[in-house]
């Protein structure tokens, strides 16, 4: 049973937030503010520049499905981040209601009805609160916020999360959602259970929709953005970004038909409690898109009539397309077959990606978490647009500074380099991801971010080319939108709640994962694992018990041709046995190879014998022949791209850590291919793992001058 509903019986409902913060950072404490006497609502009750804010307290209750109120849930246990707003502060928003058409006067009595008057009370607190639940400073004092631009890691008690604003010219200034200033001076106010924070302007996003913020872009003809959103609008993908949640599940779920998983050990899991269905299935998506000003130094006008015509023949006469691509240039926009439609949707992902989640450091070879914003090798992500289905890069190394698209730099990736990033052809640099920039928009659309991009993206023959020579590896999340769009991959958090998410079976309840098909005998679970110590890439796994039967849709390769595919097992003998299958065809898809042994780790030294494995000496050639033996028998030694925690090497020499070669056949970029793992073992408690697969062609693993790196 959820906390939530223990919460119920106490009349104390809340949505349990937990989080574990690995370090906070050494905060002046010689003028904060300890009352270690008072709670938040009885510090606010004492004093007078809070009484709106309280009164409202008292009014709003904790959910619809209890009638205790938010003032109680502050007088009781807990570990709460309020963000309360002071009496101007919740005067002045009722003057912005004014000027919105709302209320016709700033008065708690100018509601026209209760209904209305419950609904902006609500937005006020709720966005006001963070619930840290029960874990000991699990609160945020301004030292612990995130930088600039950030969002904090746990949301509000609207399930929103607040980003931060830290103006350089003013070392002291700190602003909540861009625009909210808080207190220089009332800050940082401990007490019993969390902390205080004053605030001068309410806390009330207006949850604008992507579609909704482009169109009154349009309207406006503001600058910046407006050849982008020309583009998306004549291309029809307005009601695409529309769209915020799943109305069907948010039912579902509220009505009690998604449970969570209690009781994962006994039902066969090797660790957890309980697994915790998502609370919602919200949709989001990224833009990257080039400035208005980059148009302007091509010659275009964002403004011109003429904008796509021009823009078609940009597109021609810079060939920022591929050879292979069927396209036609009509003013048929709205066309998937439409080569504005084409370039335009490759610029778009489909997840909401916050600037913390570009891409993840976390367990590369030679980082360290205690030094998070020191990098060292390159870490990246492959994703699958919008529209016709491509590959795009995400990639950010200690020697690039900042994250980029479609870059591929040279590395030092010898048997014996240090995998750091040392040089980049001037064709390969990809075009930079400015997080930093004015135009860069975060916090204003409820499902989106747009980034400003340095140098113009497409899916142009050199780009593919550039993923055809290098090995694809995708971690199997990265296959889900929903997972970065509802905040369970990689969440900094160790909380049951977030540690295990229970994804609801697709034949019994709902198909969370668009991409991925479950049978009715297995339970599915993505492990979080911030604070373990797993030799996963970025460390979290995806696991199920049971019976298991799991189809996935794998992205597209980036050129006809022939590939390994191949997929890493982190092996232990609470696993099972499982056949896979792979193809085009999800009915009808033909076995691949002999079925894959989950429990096979070479500790076991007849497997190591049978597998080929030995571990690494000091002769380069010797090894490499090793590596060449297990290949013929169809493994690899894990990358050594992957790291463990206390700096030890649990990567390459690790006995348990294999990739098997379970595909080697031609693969077409306009297919869509996918795999399937079928348990083969009667057994019903049996493990399913899946952590990355990798594409890797010909190219590369057959090259006699340049054999295929141990990375």
């Amino acid at each position: 049973m959820r906390r939530f509903s223990n919460l119920l019986k106490l009349g104390l409902a809340a949505v349990s937030l937990v989080c574990l913060w690995n370090c906070k950072e050494n905060i002046d404490t010689s003028a904060r503010y300890v009352f270690k006497e008072e709670t938040i609502q009885s510090y606010l009750e004492k004093h007078e520049a809070y009484s709106s804010y309280v009164d409202i307290l008292r009014h709003v209750n904790i959910s619809k499905l209890s009638d205790s109120k938010v003032s109680q849930l502050l007088s009781a246990r807990g570990v709460y981040t309020v963000f309360a707003p002071n009496n101007d502060a919740v005067q002045k928003y009722l003057e912005e209601l004014v000027e919105d058409g709302l209320i016709p006067e700033p008065s708690w009595d100018a509601f026209p009805n209760e209904q209305k008057l419950d609904s902006i009370r609500k937005v006020i607190v709720f966005n006001s609160i963070i619930d840290g639940g029960d874990e000991l400073n699990a609160y945020f004092e301004t030292g612990d916020f995130p930088n600039d631009k950030d969002e904090f890691i746990l949301g509000t008690l609207n399930d929103k999360k607040l980003s931060v604003r830290k103006p350089a010219n003013q070392p002291d200034s700190i602003y909540i959602n861009d625009i909210c200033p808080v207190s220089v001076k009332e800050r940082d106010i401990l007490t019993i259970n969390g902390v205080i924070h004053q605030m001068e302007k309410v806390i009330a996003p207006k949850d604008i929709t992507a579609a909704s913020y482009i169109q009154e872009c349009l309207d406006e003809k503001r600058d910046g953005f407006l050849t982008c959103f020309r583009v998306i609008q004549a291309c029809g993908l307005l009601d695409t970004l529309r769209a915020v949640r799943d109305e069907k599940y948010e039912e579902l779920y509220q009505q009690g038909q998604i449970p969570d998983l209690v009781g994962m050990v006994a039902a066969g899991f090797a660790e957890g409690e309980i697994g915790y269905a998502p609370k919602h299935r919200l949709y989001g998506f990224t833009i990257f898109a080039e400035p208005d000003d980059f148009w302007r130094s091509e010659g275009i006008d964002p403004q011109d009539p003429d904008l796509f015509k021009k823009l078609i023949q940009w597109i021609l006469d810079n060939h920022q397309y591929s050879e292979d691509d069927r396209f036609t240039t009509d003013e048929n926009y709205a066309s998937e077959d439409n080569l504005l439609y084409q370039w335009i949707t490759y610029h778009i992902l489909p997840m909401r990606i916050p600037k913390g989640k570009l891409v993840f450091h976390i367990n590369e070879y030679g980082y360290n978490l205690n030094k998070p914003y020191t990098y060292s090798i390159p870490v990246y992500e492959f994703y699958t647009t919008m529209g016709k289905r491509r590959l795009f890069k995400l990639i950010e190394s200690g020697a690039s500074n900042g994250v980029y698209i479609n870059r591929f730099p040279i590395t030092d990736n010898g048997r014996r380099g240090t995998g750091e990033e040392i040089g980049c052809d001037p064709d390969k640099v990809g075009s930079l991801v400015d997080t930093e920039s004015p135009l860069t928009i975060l916090s204003d659309m409820v499902n989106c971010c747009v980034y400003p991009i340095d140098a113009p993206i497409s899916y142009n023959d050199a780009t593919r080319d550039n993923f055809q020579k290098n090995r694809i590896r995708f971690d199997g999340m990265s296959l889900f939108p929903e997972a970065m769009n509802n905040d369970m991959r990689l969440k900094k958090a160790s909380d049951e709640r977030y540690k295990h998410v229970f994804i609801p079976n697709t034949q019994k309840t709902y198909n969370y994962f668009e991409n991925m098909q479950q049978n009715a005998d297995m339970l599915f679970v993505y492990y979080n694992a911030w604070n373990d110590d797993w030799c996963n890439l970025h460390r979290d796994e995806m696991k199920a018990v049971g019976r298991f039967e799991v189809m996935f849709k794998l992205p597209p390769v980036p050129r006809r041709g022939t590939y390994e595919v191949r997929y890493k097992v982190l092996a232990n003998s609470k696993r099972g046995v499982a056949q896979i299958y792979f193809g085009s065809d999800p009915d009808k898809l033909p076995v691949a190879g002999i079925p894959l042994d989950l429990t096979m780790d070479c500790r076991n030294d007849i497997t190591a014998r049978l597998v080929g494995w030995e571990r690494d000496t000091d002769d380069d050639d010797y090894d490499a022949e090793v590596d060449k033996k297990m290949r013929n028998n169809g493994y690899m030694k894990g990358p050594k791209s992957i790291n463990s925690a206390d700096g030890t090497e649990r990567d390459y020499n690790d006995r348990e850590n294999i990739r098997h070669i379970f595909v080697r056949q031609t693969l077409d970029p306009n297919e869509t291919y996918y795999i399937k793992l079928k348990s083969v073992l009667d057994a019903e408690k049996k493990e399913f793992y899946m952590d990355f697969i990798e594409y890797c062609a010909k190219e590369i693993y057959d090259n006699p001058e340049k054999p295929e790196d141990i990375w």
